[in-house]
């Protein structure tokens, strides 16, 4: 993990449209700044317009700049894993291409470590989700890509601390709201601990 200034230190991943996992992460003490990107894909520099035809090879992510003293990485990607369905390939809910895939783009061996621990929890947690919905044989395995960390491109303005600054658009309401409310996302943040101002 690379050391940004005083102890703080980055990490990146996907899961979804961006403006959902910004809005999370941004509940939880610890975080100093979520930026959304792009990243892994073939074309420097890109654009949203570019990006979201599928056709770049990036998927939507988010930058977290966060305090170790205060927040393990270990828990950031269990909540990662908490905040969308890594079961589901190139796709969450109506967003589908490979642009939303679920994704971990590790810095060094340290968070490649701590990625794969956390896929194997989440393994672990989806499959009991499945036997306790009482259909034998239906748990579905984690899909999420783990990949060595290239560039990241920092989306437009407009992208950014997009849910605080839109909460009224339909958009908002109709999928962060409810992601920010979910037993999963809210528990975890609890349990971490919640921004002050969250």
């Amino acid at each position: 993990q690379r050391d940004v200034w005083g102890g703080l230190r980055n990490v990146t991943f996907g899961g979804g449209c961006f403006w959902c996992t910004e809005a999370i992460f941004l509940q939880l003490e610890g975080v100093d700044r979520v930026t959304s990107g792009y990243a892994g894909g073939s074309v420097a520099n890109p654009t949203y317009r570019q990006v979201v035809t599928g056709k770049t090879g990036h998927a939507e992510v988010v930058r977290v700049r966060y305090d170790p003293s205060k927040c393990s990485l270990g828990d950031i990607f269990d909540l990662h894993f908490a905040s969308h369905d890594p079961t589901t390939l190139n796709r969450q809910g109506a967003d589908v291409g490979t642009q939303y895939r679920s994704v971990v783009f590790f810095e060094d061996e340290e968070q490649r470590g701590e990625a794969e621990a956390a896929i194997a929890r989440a393994e672990e947690e989806y499959g009991r989700e499945a036997w306790l919905g009482f259909v034998p044989g239906t748990a579905k395995g984690v899909v999420t890509q783990l990949a060595p960390m290239g560039d990241f491109w920092e989306a437009e303005n407009y992208h950014q601390d997009y849910f605080n600054n839109n909460k009224n658009a339909p958009y908002c309401y109709l999928n962060i709201v409810p992601k920010l409310q979910s037993y999963k996302v809210r528990s975890k943040i609890d349990a971490m601990g919640r921004a002050p101002d969250a």
